[in-house]
């Protein structure tokens, strides 16, 4: 996750750190450290505008939190390295939460990404 930027090593932390200290960014990062997540599923979990959404991944992005890789018209986002979920965990425990974060992937209604359509397709039908 090392940025190659030439700057010094408390810049580079002061960049990771602006680039965390917002809370829709936090909630982001606690979804893809659980799970590669394409973006469509995103816009569906947070029911926010896409570009709202790009706009916050290309943020975490930009400073080496999250990379992505495309299929196709999809665009799917993770974290880009695990100690990045050490690190949430251990502030969520610091503002006085408990370390678990997000653990799995959850079918999300509107979404047609292909994991929720799987998992939509397991559910029992909602009435």
């Amino acid at each position: 996750m090392v940025m190659e930027t030439g700057l010094a090593i408390e810049q580079v932390e002061a960049q990771i750190l602006r680039a965390m200290a917002h809370p829709f960014r936090i909630r982001l990062l606690e979804v893809l450290a659980a799970e590669e997540e394409c973006v469509c599923h995103l816009v569906s979990l947070f029911d926010k505008p896409q570009p709202y959404i790009s706009q916050q991944l290309a943020a975490l992005k930009e400073v080496g939190l999250v990379r992505d890789r495309r299929v196709a018209q999809r665009v799917f986002y993770r974290v880009a390295d695990p100690r990045i979920t050490h690190l949430l965990s251990d502030i969520k425990v610091l503002a006085g939460g408990t370390p678990e974060l997000l653990s799995r992937h959850d079918p999300v209604a509107g979404c047609n990404c292909p994991k929720c359509e799987i998992a939509g397709a397991q559910l029992p039908e909602q009435r």
